[in-house]
């Protein structure tokens, strides 16, 4: 029976969509999130606000939500020439992966969240890694989060558990997830409160974007992020709309 979980916890869609998975399963929930000199430091302050908002409009879940850790991985910025630590133009690789792609930062986001987790006494690590809307990414496979949930267990031994709950959903049944687990959270309307909390508080636009706002939140409505969540978006009110109809 596992009590308590780590977030990885970005401020953005997915990671909040996690953190509210988290909290309507365990007793005991941290974030975790990493400054690793990526060109946009949107992401960081819009994580603080969407956990002030979560505590505000969710009190079942404040109680849950424990202490927030912030690590300075400036290191892996240095050594990533990618286009979120460097101010380029995104495009293709020749290997075939998008320059968005920093070599190796799930793997160490990973790591340094299990020795957290084994400081903190925190038996579960939720992240919101994606084969079904993803851009490729390799360190976002599943396969590469059960070889990870497998060697951390190993190496610290101490058997740890790796949730992946959007692994297998694309970003339309994201905003669905959203909105089921604001409706099981207790809060009368909750299912439309947490699609408001990501809509106006969350941040995913590779650019930075916080001037203009869309229907499905704020960005610049043209980078791969944005377009994803836009389509996303547009899929769940789709769906919405027909259920009514």
């Amino acid at each position: 029976m596992h009590t308590s979980a780590l977030v990885l916890f970005s401020g953005g869609q997915d990671s909040t969509t996690c953190l509210a998975h988290a909290l309507a399963r365990y007793e005991r929930v941290e974030t975790i999130a990493f400054d690793y000199g990526q060109r946009h430091h949107v992401e960081l302050d819009a994580r603080l606000n969407v956990l002030r908002e979560i505590k505000a409009r969710f009190p079942q879940w404040a109680t849950k939500l424990g202490e927030d850790h912030l690590l300075d991985l400036a290191v892996l910025g240095e050594v990533s020439e990618t286009s979120l630590t460097r101010d380029t133009a995104f495009k293709m690789e020749a290997n075939g992966l998008p320059n968005t792609f920093v070599p190796g930062r799930n793997l160490l986001f990973m790591t340094l969240a299990a020795a957290l987790a084994y400081r903190r006494g925190l038996q579960v690590i939720v992240t919101g890694v994606c084969e079904t809307d993803f851009s490729g990414y390799p360190d976002c496979r599943d396969d590469t989060m059960k070889a990870l949930q497998l060697a951390l267990s190993l190496g610290m031994d101490q058997r740890f558990l790796i949730e992946t709950p959007l692994m297998w959903i694309n970003k339309a049944q994201t905003w669905a997830l959203a909105h089921e687990l604001g409706e099981r959270s207790g809060v009368p309307g909750g299912g439309d409160a947490l699609v408001d909390l990501v809509v106006e508080h969350t941040h995913t636009c590779y650019l930075g974007d916080r001037t203009h706002r869309h229907a499905w939140g704020y960005g610049c409505g043209t980078c791969p992020a944005c377009e994803l969540r836009a389509k996303g978006y547009a899929g769940f009110v789709y769906k919405v709309n027909s259920a009514v109809a």
